[in-house]
């Protein structure tokens, strides 16, 4: 049986792990490895969300989430109280964009201090992908 430290060091290692497999540059990636994971060296992490595009993360953890921005070298913390999610299903309608799904994960918070993790799918196929993502969402908001 694991320990609570134990298990909240693996979960740690999990996210760094997925975070060594992007294609950062070498200063993001010592950002991750030394400056995030400093600050959640003894964080219990729930589940964590990396954007492979610009390698921004999201971190949850009980009562809040983290998000880490290495293109601005910024750390922001929401408190779950905070946090709302939006579902956007355009499937059916005549006029589709290009998005056919949409979530969002976001804050009511200061401006320049919100949070918009946004999540889309143009294909039926993904869909389900990322259905599961809005229901680990939720069922972590309403933990």
């Amino acid at each position: 049986m694991q320990t609570d430290e134990a298990t909240t060091n693996l979960c740690i290692q999990e996210f760094l792990d997925d975070i060594s497999k992007l294609n950062l540059s070498y200063a993001y990636s010592q950002w991750y490895n030394v400056d995030v994971a400093s600050l959640i060296s003894d964080t219990n992490i729930l589940g964590h969300e990396i954007d492979d595009s610009t390698g921004a993360a999201l971190i949850f953890l009980d009562r809040s989430v983290m998000f880490c921005c290495p293109n601005s070298g910024k750390i922001h913390h929401y408190p779950k109280h905070l946090l709302h999610c939006f579902v956007d299903d355009k499937r059916g309608q005549t006029e589709i964009n290009d998005t056919l799904f949409r979530a969002e994960l976001f804050s009511i918070s200061p401006k320049d201090e919100q949070l918009c993790w946004e999540k889309c799918c143009n294909s039926e196929i993904d869909i389900p992908n990322l259905q599961s993502k809005v229901s680990n969402w939720i069922g972590w908001l309403n933990r």
